[in-house]
């Protein structure tokens, strides 16, 4: 594996009391920041960051722990693949993509999500603080989030034609954010209902 990190970065000038140096030496050549970032000395560990902030940097801390854990875990394993690391809004995001780990994703998402649990625990033990990291393999949730959006917005259409309300599946929270937005944005009215883990959306027209 490899690191390598992309993402906006801000330069630094030093301007020092006031005193402007000159540098008399012929112009080198442009270099390329990316050719003398530092290395974190993972392999096949990709960041994506944007503009640093107290709050986004908290959330890249966790993806770099959980990014230790989980190759860790490859390595036990005798797996290959690669580790993406993003931060989506109020979360890390941690993907684990390449190779064959398609049965790390399980029937349902089932062991994709027990994954997800140990390395939240990974995390929170590390941090100390609470954790609401996604963790996604071969591109589960990708497809996972299709299928909920097509699922929403058929339970928006019977609310539109006479139904009181509809029901979907039972979902993770995570799902059931999706769910909730997708319901919104075609303008109509979602709850949850139950308990985890057979809490589910309600889809109703007000």
């Amino acid at each position: 594996m490899h690191v390598t990190e992309s993402g906006s970065s801000t330069g630094a000038t030093d301007d020092r009391d006031g005193v402007t140096s000159v540098d008399t030496r012929a112009p080198a050549e442009p270099v390329d920041p990316a050719a003398v970032a530092p290395s974190s000395g993972r392999r096949g560990v990709t960041a994506t960051i944007g503009a640093p902030d107290d709050r986004s940097s908290g959330l890249e801390r966790e993806g770099d722990v959980a990014a230790d854990f989980l190759e860790e875990l490859l390595d036990i394993a005798d797996l290959d693949g690669d580790i993406d690391i993003d931060v989506d809004g109020e979360r890390a995001v941690v993907s684990l993509v390449g190779g064959d780990l398609g049965h790390l994703v399980g029937v349902d998402g089932a062991v994709v999500t027990a994954l997800q649990d140990l390395t939240r625990l990974a995390v929170t033990r590390e941090t100390g603080e609470r954790t609401r990291l996604v963790l996604d393999v071969d591109g589960y949730r990708d497809r996972r989030k299709a299928e909920i959006t097509v699922l929403a917005a058929g339970a928006v259409e019977l609310v539109r034609r006479g139904a009181e309300r509809a029901p979907l599946p039972p979902m993770s929270a995570f799902e059931r954010k999706i769910a909730h937005d997708v319901v919104a944005g075609l303008g109509f009215t979602s709850g949850s209902e139950g308990e985890d883990p057979g809490r589910r959306v309600v889809v109703s027209a007000s």
